[in-house]
This record gives structure tokens, sequence and C-alpha cells, in this order.
């Protein structure tokens, strides 16, 4: 009798048991299912990226490492967000297959035509002149969406003036080139398909799902030891363990895979790699023929030139509304003229440039483009005296000083990603960093210059890099009013061996627009380079000729010595 009620008690202890350990189990499982269903969430997108390439894709809102970045603010969000559309380009029908190279953009069979003006075929100084370009395919059929990136020049070689239009895409097939008359006399348009609306899908598809175009390596060493690991702004986490050198105060990341046999703090150089092949399919690098299809001249179907008479009130100098015509300038006897803001000063002597730099502490900060102002400085001031440091020609840094009359020039390539000879991981600096450097003041001058090494990468990662580097410089404003900033936009370039797909002028010009949008409003000036190398009769290169960087050195120098005068 008493083993049978020992057997009962136990068995209700037992269910009372099996009753706590289900409950416990059932609110374990409501916890988990309410802390991780969102991390389960972004998990399946991430795996479901993965699908669509040999690498992790980069998310519209953030690069595709978020967790291992600084977080950013609604506020930064909801700008990424209102830049992305703004750069938003019209793209092919979808839902059907690429269509065959016949059907896609020709500029052979293309043509242009001049639109009459309002005064009986008369146009005069501070009118505006309107084209129309029809695109048509291989086989002559009119093309009935837009997407094509055209680029259009209004010049006279006899007045070697030039002066860039504006396009305008209608999304049928028909565009739109408007340019502000500035000179009298002969006026020739001109009008170049650079990529078809089908090659600029293709470049929008490589941009967002290939960030891998360009690969960098670092070296590893420990005494006689030393490893070579692939690096990047981000690296798929399956292919092995990562070293983040992600920099803690900016917050730009960078990554590599770490070394077999020796830790992260070994990594003592960067490189770039070189360029991923076999990025596109057969049919699709028939969208990037030079000489058929990239930079290729539309024809007018009459006539291309027309004669602009003198201003109606007599004046020549009469300056059209820049706001208006979205012109910051043009060319007139080979001379940059801006449209508004700083009066542009010609600075042709060393004197005149050695009075303007008295006293000044010149910092540039940037890629080769910007480079190039600093040796243009070096060339034309004899009392600079370049310092020895013994470093590599093209990363730098370099600096300049001219004892007597107090100038110090400065250069720094900024940070990675850099397609650049190797060079020690001590000298790669961010821009933010080195502007939070700066005590700044009324003789301290900023320039930046940062945009070709990133072509390469979605557009996103471009605008943390720009946003970090716009903190830094509204900091340095905030410290020091007085302190002149000048930034260096893109520019275009000639078409390289594939086509540009990894330098098209379309990639370039969705960074400068971004570029623009995302300093204007701060007390900086831009000097407008890509407008500058389209006006200009000369051929475009990533490197513009010495004569275009004259110029803009000028218009560096003319907001720098303006009469001690805020514009």
């Amino acid at each position: 009798m008493a083993r049978n009620v020992w057997k009962y008690i136990l068995s209700i202890l037992t269910l009372f048991s099996l009753i706590f350990l289900l409950r416990n189990i059932t609110t374990e499982q409501k916890w988990r299912n309410h802390i991780l269903a969102p991390l389960y969430k972004v998990q399946n997108r991430i795996q479901s990226s993965n699908l669509s390439g040999s690498l992790p894709t980069f998310h519209r809102s953030c690069s595709f490492c978020p967790h291992l970045g600084q977080p950013t603010s609604l506020e930064e969000e909801l700008e990424e967000r209102n830049l992305l559309d703004s750069i938003d380009w019209p793209q092919p029908p979808s839902g059907s297959a690429p269509p065959a190279l016949t059907k896609t953009s020709d500029p052979a069979h293309s043509l242009f035509k001049i639109v009459p003006s309002q005064n009986g075929q008369r146009w005069y100084v501070g009118d505006q002149l309107e084209v129309q370009v029809h695109l048509h395919d291989f086989e002559g059929r009119p093309k009935r969406y837009g997407g094509d990136f055209l680029l259009a020049r209004l010049h006279s070689p006899k007045c070697k003036a030039g002066v860039a239009g504006q396009l305008l895409d209608h999304k049928n097939g028909l565009y739109s080139a408007r340019f502000p008359l500035l000179w009298d006399g002969s006026a020739q348009v001109e009008v170049t398909m650079v990529h078809s609306s089908e090659a600029v899908a293709v470049l929008r598809r490589l941009r967002e799902k290939r960030p891998d175009r360009v690969y960098f390596f670092s070296f590893f060493r420990r005494g006689n030891h030393s490893e070579k690991m692939l690096c990047n702004v981000c690296l798929p986490q399956d292919e092995g363990p990562l070293c983040n050198f992600t920099d803690p105060h900016s917050g730009d990341q960078w990554f590599c895979y770490k070394p077999k046999m020796l830790s992260c703090d070994a990594r003592y150089s960067h490189s770039m790699g070189g360029y991923a092949k076999n990025l596109i399919t057969e049919k699709e690098a028939l969208l990037f023929k030079r000489g058929k299809n990239v930079k290729v001249a539309i024809h007018a179907s009459t006539t291309d030139t027309i004669n602009v008479l003198p201003a109606r009130n007599g004046s020549s100098s009469q300056k059209p509304d820049p706001v208006k015509l979205a012109t910051s300038g043009y060319y007139y006897q080979d001379s940059w003229r801006p449209l508004g803001g700083v009066t542009m000063r010609q600075f042709d002597t060393p004197s005149a440039i050695t009075q303007c730099l008295t006293n000044k502490l010149v910092y540039m900060y940037g890629d080769s483009t910007l480079r190039q102002w600093f040796e243009f400085l070096l060339t034309v001031l004899p009392d600079m005296k370049k310092l020895n440091l013994e470093n590599p020609k093209k990363s730098g840094p370099f600096m300049a000083v001219d004892s007597t009359r107090n100038i110090l020039l400065e250069y720094r390539f900024h940070g990675p990603p850099i397609r650049i000879q190797p060079v020690m991981v001590s000298e790669l600096r961010y821009i933010a960093n080195e502007l939070d450097g700066l005590t700044g003041g009324p003789n301290t001058v900023v320039v930046l210059g940062i945009w070709a090494h990133f072509s390469t990468f979605p557009v996103e990662v471009y605008m943390h890099r720009l946003r970090h580097i716009r903190k830094a410089v509204a900091r340095l404003l905030d410290r020091a009013r007085e302190t002149v900033v000048v930034i260096r936009t893109a520019n275009p370039q000639e078409p390289g061996r594939a086509g540009n797909v990894y330098n098209s002028d379309w990639l370039m010009l969705q960074q400068d627009a971004v570029l623009r949008s995302m300093f204007k409003g701060l007390d900086v000036m831009l000097v407008d380079a890509w407008q500058m190398c389209l006006a200009h009769r000369l051929p475009h290169n990533l490197h513009p000729p010495r004569a275009i960087v004259k110029d803009m050195v000028d218009m560096m120098l003319s907001y720098v010595c303006r009469n001690g005068t805020r514009d």
C-alpha cells in the first residue's frame, strides 16, 4: 500500500515538473522569437543577395558590412535615400531580355538638329540655343525609351571658345541640349554619345553587384616571414577570418583577410592587386566598343553651326543667369570665364602667385588629379623647394616650402581605396582625420579632390566617405571660420581599353552629382573641373592637360586672394 502511494506522489511531481519545464520552454521560445526574428530577417536578406553573384552585394542604404562600420543616424539614412533618388537614371524597359546589339543605340544612325530661334533664325548673345537629339538603333529605327548618356558642347575654333550643354532626357529616345550663347560669331554644336542606355544598365549592375572589380593586397611581415593577403572596402566573411582596419575615428572601412601565420598587427604595406576579369558577357562586351558605341559623335541632320550676333543692348559682356542655365562658366580665347561667384584672375607670373600665397599654409588632400595642382605650382614657383622625404613618386606625401615668403605646400593621397604602387600603411591617412588635426585660420588653405578611385564601388561607399569628410570640414570651419576650403570636382576622361567598364564617365558623373549635393550650403568653393574639361577644345583625359590645370589653379587662387572678403 505504501509503495502505491509513493508511486502516485512521484507521478504527480513528475507531471508538475513537466508542466513547469514546458512553460519555461514556451516562454524562452517567445523570447527567442522576439529577439532573434529581426536578426533572421536580416540574415535571410543577406543570403538572398548572395545568390546574385560571387560576392555579397552592397545594400541600397548601407554597405554590406554594416555591423562592422559606424551606425548611421536616421537623418543620414534619409539623406542617402534622397541622394540616390536624385541620381536615379532612366532604365531600359523591364521584364524583357537584353536586346540584340542591332536594337541598341547607334550614334552613326542617330542625329541632331538645331531648333529654330524665335527671331527668324537670328541668335544674339544672351539668348539660349536648343538642339533636339534623336537616338536610333543600328537598324535605323527610332529608340522609344531613354537612358542614353550624352554629352554636348557648343564651341568656336576661331574664338577658342566653348561651353558645356545641359541635357534633358525625354525618356522616349528624344533628348534636348541647351546652351547659353556667350560670344558673338560662329558657334558649332557637338553632341557625343558616351554610352547607350543598354550599356548604362550594365554599368549600373556592375556598380551595385560587383564591388570587387578592383582588388587590393597588403603584405604582412614578421621577421623573415611575410604573407600577401587580399584586401578591400569589404570582404565576404565566409572566405576566412578578417582583419578589421576600419578607422576608429572617421569610421572609414577597410578589411584584409587574416594571414595564416601572422597577426593583423603585422600589416605593413598596401597596393593595388589588379582588375577583375570576365565581368561581362560577350554580348554585353559589344556595348563597349571604342569608335562604335563609346564616345562617338552624333552628326547633325542639316547644319551644326549658327552665327551669333552681338547682344541687343550693344553689350557683348551680358551674362545670362547662371542658375537658370546651370552653367558654371565657359572658355573664350582659351581662358576660363566663370559665370557668377568668384571673379576669375589670371595668375600668369610667379610673382603674382607668390604674392597671393605669401604666409599661407596650403594643404592638398586627394587623388592624382589633385597632385597635378601641387606639381604645377612647383614648376611655376622657382623659389619653392621640395623637401626630399624619400617617399614614392606618385603616392607621396610631398612637401615644399618658400622660407623667405613663409609659404608651405603639402600634398597627401587620400586613404584606401587607392589604386597605387606599394605604400607603407603608416602613410595611409584618411582626409577626415587630417582635417581634424589642422588648427585652421585665415592663412590656412585646404584643397580636396577625391573621386577617381571610387568608381568601382557602389555609390553608397562614396557617400559614406564624403560624409566623414564633410563633418570634418564643418568642424574645421566651426573652430576657424576664416579657413579657405576648395574642392575639385570630377572630370570626363578618355575611353579605356575596356570601354571604361571600370572608369566610365557615367560613373564619374553620378559621383560628381553626389559631391556637389553633399557640400552644398557649406562655405567652400567648388572648382568645376567637369564643365571646364567638357568645354575645352583639348581631348578628355583623366589627368587634364596643363592648360586646364592652370585654369583650375587660377580659380583656386582667385578664391584664396579675393581681397579678404567672402563672396
